[in-house]
């Protein structure tokens, strides 16, 4: 990162960082979306395990790893005030409380999911299938959470490039195993829907080696020697991360488990009906990530401006990040409205599945335009460090808007499993509008306060 004084350069600067972030952020999803895909090559049972699987690990993991992208506002804050001899204890800090955060949800997830499934009414093949789906996951859970880590505090320098490498690379060896183990190729078990959980595993491990090594050998993170000296563990230092990380993480949690819910409440449907939702979630969580990455290039640059205290800059950065994020949803929305049937097609050929998941596509439409809204102005708000409010209103949206009222019409009245998606699309929309109230009431305190600040330091103004 570096400063800018133009909106032409503005534009470059976030541009550089943002697309990526925008390949990671697809790489990573690509992974989920082969899980998928594969699996549904599989089976429809395999299918809807993995979709059951995946909507009770997905909003645990983003939740969580929430906490830990509290780093990137952190160092890029450093960064920006010049404070670069604190960012390896920052760092490190952050790593431990990623190993403590694994092991956590490791322990909870043994004691809590048998009954979480046990409570679902699945068909027995169904629920072996999510179960050891979850199973194989976890092999994998201590290296992803230090990887995230990590990865915030590659992409907090702007080396966005770095991460996008990584996960370019990791694509094939997802891949490769999903294909070994599902379908027991060259002599690997044939696992179905399970062998997916264990490739993403293996894929994890991977990821977190590379980046591991980058941090540790590559430039510029190797000047701050983030492994050279282990410190002692600071409450005080993790107190500070998870100030900042867990309205963070539980926002996301908000937002992302309320999809989870919907295909938990789904289950009362038929096969059919589960596997068609779970391939329309899916292939909107892809185009979602457009947004996404905006919303984590919104946090660095902010970030960086806000520990400069460049107010007007980091206001500039907030209207383009925003505009950038509109133009994505509009090409995603002509892109499924008349694409639909094809995009159906990727996850399945059995007819029925076909026609529902391309019915539920059109809905997805409606996402795309609040989510081009609601995701930038979150990543504004957190390089801003301001996570609080957002916490709040995310729960209100999703929760005591959205999903009521998506249950309501999906019980009620003749929407059937759609009146979910016109409920979430409905939350989506309030949160968007919250959002965007609060980012201009805060832009217009910093301000003001850079405002005073200049006629203190110049009474002439």
């Amino acid at each position: 990162m570096y400063q800018t004084y133009t909106l032409g350069e503005k534009l470059r600067q976030f541009m550089t960082i943002l697309l990526p972030i925008l390949i990671t952020q697809v790489g990573l999803l690509a992974m989920n979306f082969f899980d998928t895909v594969m699996s549904g090559r599989a089976g429809a049972e395999d299918l809807a395990g993995v979709a059951i699987g995946s909507s009770i690990w997905v909003p645990v993991f983003t939740g969580l790893s929430g906490i830990l992208m509290a780093l990137t506002p952190i160092v890029a804050q450093l960064i920006g005030g010049k404070k670069s001899e604190e960012v390896s204890f920052s760092v490190l800090q952050t790593v431990y409380l990623a190993i403590f955060l694994s092991f956590l949800i490791f322990l909870i997830g043994f004691i809590v999911v048998p009954p979480i499934l046990g409570a679902m009414d699945l068909e027995a093949d169904v629920s072996y299938i999510a179960k050891h789906y979850l199973v194989g996951l976890s092999v994998g859970i201590l290296p992803l959470f230090i990887y995230t880590a990590l990865r915030s505090f590659i992409d907090a320098l702007g080396e966005t490039r770095i991460t996008m490498f990584i996960t370019l690379l990791s694509l094939p060896v997802n891949i490769l195993f999903n294909y070994l183990l599902i379908f027991g190729k060259f002599g690997f078990p044939q696992l179905g829907g399970i062998g997916a959980g264990y490739a993403s595993a293996i894929t994890y491990w991977f990821i977190f080696f590379v980046a591991a090594f980058v941090v540790h050998r590559v430039q510029p993170f190797a000047i701050y020697q983030v492994f050279n000296r282990f410190y002692r563990i600071s409450i005080r230092k993790w107190i500070e991360v998870m100030k900042i990380g867990i309205p963070i993480g539980l926002s996301i949690f908000f937002e992302v488990s309320i999809f989870a819910a919907v295909t938990i409440l789904m289950s009362r449907f038929d096969t059919i009906t589960i596997a068609a939702h779970q391939a329309a979630i899916n292939f909107a969580s892809l185009l979602y990530m457009a947004p996404l990455s905006v919303s984590m290039a919104l946090t660095i640059a902010v970030g960086f401006e806000i520990g400069g205290k460049r107010t007007s800059d980091a206001k500039q950065y907030g209207r383009l990040g925003i505009g950038i994020a509109v133009v994505f949803a509009l090409t995603s929305a002509v892109f499924l409205w008349f694409l639909n049937d094809e995009i159906a097609g990727l996850y399945t050929k059995d007819k029925a599945v076909l026609d529902l998941t391309a019915h539920f596509l059109i809905y997805a439409i409606f996402f795309q335009l609040s989510d081009a809204v609601a995701a930038p102005i979150q990543g504004a708000l957190r390089g801003y460090k301001d996570v609080n409010v957002t916490l709040i209103m995310a729960l209100i949206s999703y929760w005591v808007i959205g999903l009521p009222l998506g249950y309501v019409l999906a019980n009620d009245t003749s929407f059937g499993p759609f009146g979910y998606w016109i409920g979430l699309s409905t939350g989506l929309t309030s949160g968007a509008v919250t959002l965007y109230l609060r980012l201009r009431f805060l832009q217009k305190k910093y301000e003001d306060q850079s405002t005073a600040l200049a006629a203190q330091t110049d009474p002439s103004k």
